[in-house]
């Protein structure tokens, strides 16, 4: 793994930066960058022969979780193949390894103990131990991967907190003491809505790490988070990368990036295209206040529900200007019609385009922070996107 820090944003009150990422045979990437969300090492409903569609090298970041490969195909047959690279034939992708998918592998601390961390999985509740853990990791050989963490949600106690922050920090030598040659560890940052024991653990990772992960998106509110990846990010080298599960929306990511967050593990593209929406707001930095339209009813559209009847006869693309594989070949109304009759092709085009436009996003806020223009570019987007709620909620 390689990473070096570019640019600083020269906005006062945020500590925003880009860089450059390297995972093996993976091309170099710009941070701030998005890992796209899997089932089983490949995107929801992307097959690997469309994955070439997507902007590159921008999508060559992958996120799996080894807990999808508690059931199906055996981990020894994996190894046996040579890890996950060559089972799937994505040389040229990175792939990331955290436990959590935020999807179907969500931690459930009432059922952890000392042993293990207890899991929701598609097999059941699941009680995983470090020795489990990394024999998982060992078998699939991901470029990079979390080690195993307690997480907890931002409402528990703070004895609870402090249980927490212990057992990850125990269970980080135990993987660490199993770690196979190869692949790039991340301590996993854990303290729940405690600043104090987020600063706590951020400073025994980095005693026997020098890169961090922070688990959030588990409960705390937006007013309290600034104030956590602060106490962590204080704690963590400014030359290293920095990587957070839980964060999705695209507000949730400017205020990590506006924390110098570096990669972002979020499940928001499969959430959209499982309920039927794309993403349509403007990428273009400079004429985002300008550029959104109003739609019939009034409210400026940052996604719309393509179920709806109204696009039934819609014969334009999604986002006119986009240039992903969907906008260029199908309009509104083929992908209404798919909708409705629950066929399986809407969700591929749904999340190629959805893929293609977070991606955009991502990219935009690269150049604002190149540009110097980072923290006006988040507050102009934050403000379109709460008077657009706003709106949808009076005309409900």
């Amino acid at each position: 793994m390689k990473f070096s820090v570019k640019t600083w944003s020269k906005s006062n009150g945020t500590t925003a930066r880009t860089g450059v990422f390297q995972l093996g045979n993976c091309p170099q990437i710009e941070t701030p960058a998005l890992l796209l969300s899997t089932r089983k090492g490949l995107p929801h409903f992307i097959s690997p022969d469309l994955l070439p569609s997507l902007p590159l090298p921008d999508s060559s970041l992958l996120h799996v979780s080894p807990l999808h490969f508690m059931e199906g195909i055996s981990s020894k047959t994996i190894s046996s193949i040579g890890g996950l690279h060559k089972m799937l034939g994505l040389h040229d992708f990175g792939f990331a390894a955290v436990a959590r998918d935020s999807i179907q592998c969500l931690p459930e601390c009432s059922a952890t103990n000392k042993i293990g961390a207890s899991f929701e999985t598609p097999c059941g509740r699941l009680l995983i131990k470090p020795a489990d853990y990394m024999g998982l990791i060992s078998s699939l050989r991901p470029n990079l991967w979390a080690t195993l963490a307690d997480e907890v949600p931002a409402w528990v106690s703070k004895k609870r907190n402090q249980t927490s922050v212990d057992r990850t920090v125990k269970w980080l030598d135990e993987c660490i003491a199993l770690s196979p040659a190869g692949g790039v560890a991340f301590g996993a940052i854990v303290g729940g809505s405690d600043i104090e024991e987020r600063r706590r653990c951020a400073q025994e990772v980095v005693k026997r790490n020098d890169i961090g992960l922070e688990g959030f998106g588990f409960g705390e509110s937006t007013d309290e988070r600034p104030a956590l990846l602060s106490a962590v990010i204080g704690s963590l080298p400014k030359d290293g990368p920095r990587l957070i599960s839980g964060l999705g929306l695209p507000e949730e990511v400017l205020q990590g990036v506006a924390a110098g967050i570096d990669l972002f593990d979020s499940s928001y593209i499969y959430h959209l295209t499982i309920g039927g929406f794309a993403l349509t707001f403007p990428l273009h930095n400079k004429i985002y206040v300008s550029d959104l339209k109003k739609t019939g009813m009034g409210i400026y559209q940052t996604k719309i529900n393509l179920k709806a009847t109204v696009y039934r006869k819609d014969a334009t693309p999604i986002v006119e200007s986009c240039c992903c594989y969907t906008c260029q070949n199908h309009t509104k109304a083929y992908i209404n019609h798919l909708l409705n009759v629950h066929e399986m092709l809407a969700q591929i085009l749904l999340e190629i385009h959805n893929t293609h436009h977070y991606l955009g996003f991502f990219r935009s806020i690269r150049e604002a922070i190149k540009e110097g223009r980072f923290e006006q570019f988040r507050e102009m987007f934050t403000e379109k996107r709460r008077n657009h709620l706003a709106e949808v909620a009076v005309s409900a």
